[in-house]
């Protein structure tokens, strides 16, 4: 039907993983959990672009990725007394 939109589970996936991304850096000083949610959004977005055929995408989101938990990991530990 015309006007309809119809977004694939690919997309959405895509969709929601970026703007988890988003979200989680937005609020990362607020606590070292959401440097681990953000990591794992970052994760879930390259797993989007391997399926999308988006390599170089997949790469760079599996080091930011892998940053982002070295992050998590040194203020969780700085928290600690």
């Amino acid at each position: 039907m015309a006007g309809d939109v119809l977004v694939d589970p690919l997309t959405a996936f895509g969709v929601l993983s970026v703007t988890g991304m988003l979200v989680f850096y937005a609020l990362e000083e607020r606590s070292p959990w959401f440097v681990i949610a953000f990591a794992v959004a970052c994760w879930t977005s390259a797993l989007y672009a391997w399926l999308a055929g988006a390599w170089p995408f997949t790469f760079i989101e599996v080091v930011w990725g892998v940053v982002a938990l070295r992050k998590f990991l040194r203020r969780l530990a700085a928290a600690r007394p």
